[in-house]
């Protein structure tokens, strides 16, 4: 009977749990005037009028371009290497080239392995591994983004792929085709409009993670935002910051033009211009790397790097240390107080995000905008869709860290500021993928209760929230899961939890304590997976 009534009810007790473990992790701050600096709120009031009157003076514009394209740079060679990794260990970790029986599914299942073990990994945490072990080159930044893309890639390809229907692939193993030519003329032309999606929104992810490499030392915008910061020069960020905006929403456009001209059946124009756009972006970006650079892979696999990488990852296992951190329980309360602080600020980021969302996603939604949906037409509806739009693209382009640099002028030093940083950019992203839910809802329903008289709140609570709320959550414990895989960056300049730690255990040379903090990491990543998977099956 308790088994039946929870079935029945289980996304109203899954909601109520979700908003019981927000409110929990909201006890994790002590909500007093000691939160800001003494000068915090006069700080906040000089960036936001910085943000009206940004540097366009020709020399910081100049700097802007350039940087513009090392970051552009880092991202193509970056991503292109990702999506070389994901092609070959998604189809592998699909499991379509093995045989059905035990040793197929241990094949699969290392490969899965494999790929969630190189996205469990932030890319800014790969860099500061890379630049430890074999110094500061282009090449840390490339890798460092290469391997957990390729994770992410590799990941949905697997899923894509596995998913394919059997009856196609059927008949054509009835023909005799061999495995290969199942793949090009059976899978691959199903899957293929979905794996170009998804790899143009990596690479607009791509775009920000190349912008906070900076953070170790490689130039970029991010560099460039890192030090006008630091010289409280906040006119020169946000000219930065536009411009890493202005890259973003161009990508976002590219990624959408190609989407939707690519289901064509006639072949436009804009499919070859887009393959010759993106064959010149990798020739360029890896000219200006080999060239302009001056990288050299050779360089990089040198013996005076081998050696020191030996080094590095002999400390970080414990070899030649007295008392490493993972034999010393001292070290390890630490850790788990610091998993258990960024756990609660994951918490309150996807929180804080999706309080936001669910303000602002009705006048966001162009059908609200324009009247269909609640069929009423008001001349500011079109005013506040396109100042909300406006804010979900600022909100997403600008990194988290970038936020995190920002807020951290105001907030002291703790989890509250990692988590308002981190909810400030997903709030953006959750907000526009559910608003297109909310534009492709059947509008009948909602035109019914909007024609007896219901308002906008009226509207959202009976007619909007029972129709995309497994939609809804769906986007909020995906976002939850890529939070909880960034908290660490945050903590890099002082906002919390494991990261913060991170800093100061390679800044000490404490490598030890590196290996102790990324398993808690990586345990509290795979974890955000399992709980999430089991919610969102939950709602089905």
């Amino acid at each position: 009977m308790r088994l039946e009534l929870f079935s029945t009810h289980k996304k109203t007790y899954l909601t109520f749990i979700l908003i019981g473990v927000f409110l929990w992790s909201l006890l994790a701050v002590n909500w007093d005037k000691d939160l800001f600096h003494s000068g915090g709120l006069s700080t906040l009031f000089q960036i936001l009028e910085a943000l009206f009157q940004p540097d366009l003076s020709k020399e910081i514009i100049l700097l802007a371009i350039q940087s513009t394209w090392i970051t552009l740079s880092y991202a193509v060679a970056g991503v292109g290497l990702a999506i070389v990794i994901a092609f070959i260990l998604g189809i592998l970790a699909s499991g379509i080239f093995f045989e059905a029986g035990p040793l197929g599914s241990l094949f699969k299942t290392i490969f899965r392995g494999v790929l969630g073990f190189l996205r469990a990994i932030h890319e800014l945490v790969w860099a500061w591994l890379f630049v430890a072990s074999f110094g500061l080159s282009p090449f840390a930044a490339i890798f460092a983004l290469a391997l957990p893309f390729g994770g992410i890639l590799g990941r949905i390809f697997a899923d894509m792929l596995a998913d394919v229907p059997e009856e196609p692939i059927q008949a054509l193993k009835s023909t005799g085709a061999s495995r290969w030519q199942l793949f090009f003329y059976g899978y691959f032309p199903i899957v293929k409009t979905g794996m170009l999606s998804y790899t143009m929104y990596r690479f607009e992810c791509g775009i920000r993670s190349s912008a906070i490499m900076s953070f170790v030392g490689l130039g970029g915008l991010g560099y460039q935002i890192q030090l006008s910061l630091d010289d409280l020069h906040y006119d020169e960020v946000w000219t930065f910051i536009f411009f890493l905006i202005a890259i973003v929403v161009l990508i976002d456009w590219w990624s959408s033009q190609l989407r939707s001209k690519w289901t064509h059946s006639t072949k436009h124009w804009f499919l070859p211009f887009s393959s010759l756009l993106t064959a010149g972006l990798l020739v360029g970006a890896w000219c200006y790397i080999y060239i302009v650079d001056r990288a050299s892979i050779i360089e990089l696999f040198s013996t005076k790097n081998l050696e020191f990488a030996k080094k590095f990852f002999a400390n970080m296992f414990g070899l030649g240390d007295e008392s490493p951190a993972f034999f010393n329980g001292e070290s390890w309360k630490a850790a788990i107080s610091l998993t258990y602080d960024t756990l609660r600020m994951s918490i309150m980021a996807i929180g804080f995000s999706t309080v936001l969302m669910f303000l602002t996603v009705l006048p966001a939604a162009r059908n609200v905008a324009n009247g269909k949906l609640t069929l009423t037409r008001r001349w500011y509806n079109w005013v506040s869709f396109a100042v909300i739009r406006v804010g979900y693209i600022l909100s997403r382009a600008i990194p988290e860290l970038v936020w995190a640099m920002m807020i951290i002028f105001i907030f002291k030093p703790g989890i509250l500021p990692g988590a308002i940083a981190l909810a400030l950019h997903n709030f953006g992203i959750l907000g526009k993928l559910c608003a297109e839910v909310v534009e492709d809802l059947d509008a009948r329903p909602i035109r019914h209760l909007a024609s007896s008289g219901a308002g906008k709140g009226q509207i959202l609570m009976y007619g909007v929230l029972p129709s995309v709320f497994p939609q809804f959550l769906t986007y909020i414990l995906y976002r939850w899961e890529v939070i909880m895989r960034t908290t660490i960056i945050v903590g890099f300049v002082g906002a919390g939890g494991l990261g913060q730690q991170f800093k100061l255990s390679m800044s000490f040379f404490h490598y030890s304590d590196i290996t102790l903090l990324l398993f808690c990491y990586i345990l509290l990543v795979w974890a955000a997976d399992f709980i999430s998977e089991w919610a969102r099956k939950t709602v089905k």
